[in-house]
């Protein structure tokens, strides 16, 4: 039985999207920065990874629609954090973005990497953005590396 998996590899034409909120930037700007590391340790160019900064997370999935028919990109990494809080937005807005992104996905056949915390308090964020837990960023960039080599060789 044959085995199908993508591999850790870059394409040489291949270009990422990062698309990040800009709402708890203590948080997110260590996301980035580790996600745009690991695409860089693993063979990609700096000029071949694109950031966008949107204002927060319910953002994000708009900017992934958009980038997502370009058809410019291997894959969008999505990156963000919402904290939950005292009224009932962090669910609409962990929700919403995170079946926004897969809607993004599905309907453009291009891998959309879901990064986006959805945390109970800021030291959950914390230890998610280099701390205790890894980086999610840098978990993120690595999936966006494998799913872009899987679907390269489906094509």
């Amino acid at each position: 039985m044959p085995l199908i998996e993508g591999q850790l590899r870059v394409h040489p034409d291949a270009r990422f999207a990062v698309i990040a909120s800009r709402w708890n930037p203590g948080i997110v700007d260590a996301l980035v920065s580790a996600c745009c590391a690991t695409l860089a340790q693993h063979g990609v160019k700096a000029d071949a990874i694109d950031v966008v900064r949107v204002p927060g997370a319910w953002e994000v999935p708009q900017a992934a629609a958009r980038l997502a028919p370009t058809g410019d990109y291997a894959a969008l990494i999505a990156l963000g954090c919402v904290v939950r809080g005292d009224t009932r937005h962090y669910e609409h807005v962990a929700d919403g973005c995170a079946q926004a992104l897969m809607r993004v996905a599905l309907d453009h056949d291009v891998p959309v990497l879901n990064g986006v915390l959805a945390v109970e308090r800021h030291e959950d964020a914390v230890a998610r953005a280099g701390g205790v837990h890894g980086n999610k960023g840098e978990e993120a960039a690595l999936a966006a590396l494998e799913m872009a080599d899987l679907l390269e060789q489906w094509a």
